[in-house]
Order: structure tokens, then C-alpha cells, then sequence
């Protein structure tokens, strides 16, 4: 009976992970979304809508974003970017692939420069799909034209804009970006808020690497810092901490099952520790982040 519990459950997320390799707006009706701008801190805002939360730069040399959903949620996000500022867009930083970050780069890539890690060109120039499943490639427009390795700053709205990559976590791709004066850090997905993660394994994501990206942020990252999330609430360093501990404590049990001779499916069948209950309530659910990090070790 557990074995089939098991295997329904692999099944329904197994066809959600298939819907996220579709283009979304091929079949999401996006009429009834709205695009809502929240103050984050100093010249910084966050967009909530359809997809991943857009960090927002909005200043005197006009206005720069990381990530932008959906093509068809352009005009939404137009209408929300004018009032917090008048100001042109100029830049658009990608934290990484997956197309509900990346969506609107075909529109907004005619009249903005996107940045992004080596990588994510690479994945949307490929058309690089999620569990296996294949995507068309981007449009020239969609792509990146100023890419990097490590990390690039942007001095933009009167503070440097620092932008590096994290190696080995959500993606291949996944770059943080730290707004230094609003002192202000968006993580894309590498920081799923309260929630268990999505990892990419097939395009570069690990589960162990993803829990040692994120506490090298926190040794860097000053205590008062505001964190966005790529999905969830606005947070704090307190809860970057609550999700790395999570992330450790889930990783060691996973690890100590393996090296025990445990078959995935027996780990799965005896679960995580009962604090992180809720933390399923996403499209990840316990079952599925138990395969991620068992097959990242």
C-alpha cells in the first residue's frame, strides 16, 4: 500500500514537472492576474504577479529589474513599474532560466540591456527544458547580451548593484543580486520562502550544492538585510536562516538513510522530520524534494 501511495504521488508531481517544460502562457489564461508593487527599502520594490517575484530598482537613472514572468503580463508590469517611477527601463538581470523568470525577456529585451550568468544564455539560446522535456529556443531579443562567470556590478540609482553567481543549486545559472545601499538581496530561486525547493538537476541543480549556496550568502549577508524570494513573501535573514537549517537537516537525513543501504523509496516512505510538514504545501511536496537530494548525493 505505501509502495503505491508512493508511486501516485511521484506520478502527479512527475506530470506538474511536465506542465513547468510547457510554455506557460500556451495555456494559462493570465487575464485575471494582477501585478502588485510593494516597498521593499531604500530605492528597491518587489513585484508580485505570475511566476517569480520582480526586484525592482527605481531612481533618477531610471529603472532596472530582476526577472519578468510572462510575456503576456508585460503591460501589467509596465502599468506597475509606472507608479513607482516614470523612469525608463534600462536593465533587466535574469537570477536564472526557467522560463517563469525569463518569460517576458522577449518583450522587454527591445528596449533594455539583459544581463545574466554564462549560462543562462547558454540554456535559452539551446532551449534547455525542465525534466526532461524540450523547449523551443529563445528569440535573439530573449537573450542575455551582457553574460559573466563570477559576478558583475551595476552603478545604478546612485549604489552598486553587485551580482554573482551561485554555483550548483536551483541551476547551473543562479546568480544572487544585492542591492548594497537599500541593502536589499533578491536570491531568485534559490530561496524558495517557507517552502520546499525546485532543483534542476537536469540543468546543473543540486540539492547539497544549493544548501552550501545559500550558507555562503548568510556569512556575507548583514542581519538587517531584506531578502525576495524567486516565490513567497518578502523575508528576513532570520528566515534564509530557518531555510537553510531546513535544508541541512534535510540533506543530513537523506545522506544518513543512503549510506545506510536505504532505497530512495524507503527514505521517502519514512519522511522528513514533522517540523518541516508545511513546508510540502508547494508543488514540491516531501516525496519529491527527498528524490531531489538523494539523487544530488
Amino acid at each position: 500500500m505505501v509502495g503505491m501511495k508512493l508511486r501516485s504521488r511521484l506520478l502527479t508531481v512527475a506530470a506538474a514537472a511536465a506542465v513547468l517544460a510547457v510554455p506557460v502562457a500556451a495555456q494559462q489564461d493570465f487575464s485575471a492576474v494582477e501585478v502588485t508593487a510593494e516597498h521593499v527599502s531604500g530605492a528597491v520594490h518587489m513585484l508580485t504577479g505570475a511566476g517569480g517575484n520582480i526586484g525592482v530598482s527605481a531612481g533618477e537613472d531610471g529603472i532596472l529589474i530582476v526577472d519578468d514572468q510572462f510575456a503576456p503580463l508585460a503591460d501589467k508590469i509596465r502599468a506597475a513599474l509606472a507608479g513607482i517611477s516614470p523612469g525608463d527601463l534600462e536593465f533587466v538581470v535574469n537570477t536564472h532560466f526557467h522560463f517563469d523568470h525569463t518569460g517576458g525577456n522577449a518583450i522587454f529585451g527591445k528596449e533594455a540591456l539583459i544581463v545574466a550568468h554564462t549560462n543562462v544564455r547558454k540554456r535559452l539560446a539551446e532551449g534547455a527544458g525542465v525534466r526532461g522535456r524540450p523547449a523551443e529556443p529563445a528569440p535573439k531579443e530573449a537573450l542575455p547580451v551582457v553574460t559573466y562567470d563570477d559576478g558583475v556590478s551595476i552603478h545604478f540609482n546612485d549604489e552598486e548593484i553587485m551580482i554573482g553567481h551561485l554555483t550548483g543549486g536551483h541551476t547551473d545559472g543562479d546568480s544572487y543580486i544585492y542591492f548594497t545601499d537599500s541593502n536589499v538581496v533578491h536570491l531568485g530561486d534559490q530561496f524558495f520562502a517557507g517552502r520546499f525547493p525546485f532543483v534542476d538537476i537536469g540543468n546543473g541543480g543540486n540539492a547539497v550544492g544549493l544548501r552550501d549556496s545559500i550558507g555562503e550568502v548568510l556569512e556575507h549577508l548583514p542581519a538587517d538585510a531584506k531578502v525576495i524570494p524567486g516565490h513567497g513573501p518578502l523575508s528576513s535573514v532570520d528566515d534564509l536562516k530557518t531555510y537553510h537549517r531546513m535544508l541541512t537537516e534535510c540533506v543530513a537525513a537523506v545522506k544518513a538513510g543512503k549510506d545506510a543501504g536505504k532505497s530512495v523509496e524507503e527514505i521517502q516512505a519514512a519522511g522528513l522530520s514533522d517540523e518541516w510538514d508545511g513546508w510540502g504545501s508547494g508543488f514540491i511536496n516531501e516525496s519529491v524534494f527527498i528524490g531531489f537530494i538523494y539523487e544530488s548525493l
